[in-house]
């Protein structure tokens, strides 16, 4: 998954237990453990807000993009430029 939760290691650094963590923000500690192990689909700005003003933090503490290592960089599927374009001047297709 591209998306990198990082909840635990800032619950970590503010020595805050799940259960208590979900109190603060009003969450379940069952959809904060949902959140936390990057099982969740969707997180909401107000939870998403709730969270970092709990832990004293930026939205880019608790989550990271890793780009898929199985895609290809962007644009390496293209040829290299200039290979497949016509000169100046030239047309494509046959020639009258």
């Amino acid at each position: 998954m591209p998306i990198v939760i990082d909840i635990n290691v800032m619950m970590a650094k503010r020595k805050l237990t799940v259960g208590r963590l979900a109190a603060y923000v009003g969450i379940s500690p069952a959809n904060l453990a949902v959140l936390k192990n990057g099982r969740a689909k969707a997180v909401r700005f107000t939870t998403l807000e709730a969270l970092c003003e709990a832990l004293d933090c930026q939205p880019g503490d608790l989550l990271r993009y890793i780009p898929d290592t199985d895609d290809p960089e962007p644009g390496t599927d293209d040829p290299e430029p200039g290979t497949d374009d016509p000169e100046p001047g030239e047309q494509e297709g046959p020639d009258e």
